[in-house]
């Protein structure tokens, strides 16, 4: 099982987008792919035609069941979407008052790894997809991925979200024994504009060995897409959005197997 966890401390950058197009594309390619809504609002859930307000069982229920019955706990959280090969554990908006209901409670920075434990041999990917803020949630997705995708809209206010971003890792890389890779993606490329090539130059010259060396491109079929409750590749294979994250995950994927045939 790889876990990716895609995050960014600004909102409005792309990372559910994301998600749902990485995931799309690897169940067109028969992976079965798990992807997680660990952001309040739920917007992801919503895409997939389910209602954060109103679920009985999302990822709040892993934070309260896990420890007493954990396989009742998943079993009844998992969601089968409508897309082939993917499953949803859907957000809930509940999720929200998990950092002043937890406190400092032991272990529950690691509800979300021990969940992925369970399900281990059953999914081949995971995706996450962050809240937009520190928290209970961010730590655990942290916590249980293998690798952190940060999107990062190509204008200059998106630059100091990244910098929030990579300070939040820096944190997190102290409590690990060996420090979460991470790539940086620049998403909402509109070559058109002075802003957006800027952008993407001074994230090439300040980040030249983080960075992926492509970007996903202004689209407005995301927009359709996400009207239409399917990810992207479903609705148009030949997007110049679904071509671009194809290029993107073939590089993650190459990526991978290069680490696994060092090891």
């Amino acid at each position: 099982m790889t876990v990716w966890a895609i995050a960014n401390q600004k909102g409005g950058v792309g990372k559910t987008t994301t998600v749902m197009t990485l995931a799309s594309l690897l169940a067109q390619q028969g992976k079965p792919t798990l992807v997680l809504d660990m952001d309040p609002h739920g917007s992801m859930t919503t895409c997939f035609g389910f209602d954060p307000d109103t679920l009985d069982h999302s990822i709040y229920t892993l934070f309260q069941k896990l420890d007493e019955s954990p396989n009742s706990a998943i079993f009844q959280t998992l969601k089968k979407t409508s897309q082939e090969n993917i499953y949803l554990l859907p957000a809930a908006t509940a999720m929200a008052t998990l950092d002043r209901q937890l406190g400092v409670q032991s272990g529950k920075g690691l509800v979300i790894r021990k969940t992925l434990a369970h399900l281990s041999d059953r999914f081949e990917h995971v995706l996450i997809d962050c809240p937009p803020m520190l928290g209970v949630l961010m730590i655990n997705a942290l916590a249980a991925c293998d690798q952190l995708l940060i999107p990062v809209q190509t204008e200059f206010l998106a630059l100091k979200g990244l910098e929030h971003m990579l300070h939040t890792l820096a944190m997190i890389n102290h409590s690990r024994s060996q420090p979460l890779p991470h790539l940086i993606i620049p998403t909402m490329f509109d070559r058109r504009t002075r802003a957006s090539t800027q952008t993407l130059r001074m994230l090439r010259e300040q980040y030249p060995d983080q960075l992926w060396q492509g970007m996903i491109p202004v689209d407005t079929q995301f927009r359709d897409a996400s009207k239409a409750g399917i990810p992207l590749p479903a609705l148009n294979p030949q997007a110049k959005g679904t071509l671009a994250y194809a290029e993107l995950l073939q590089a993650l994927l190459t990526k991978q197997q290069a680490e696994l045939s060092h090891a």
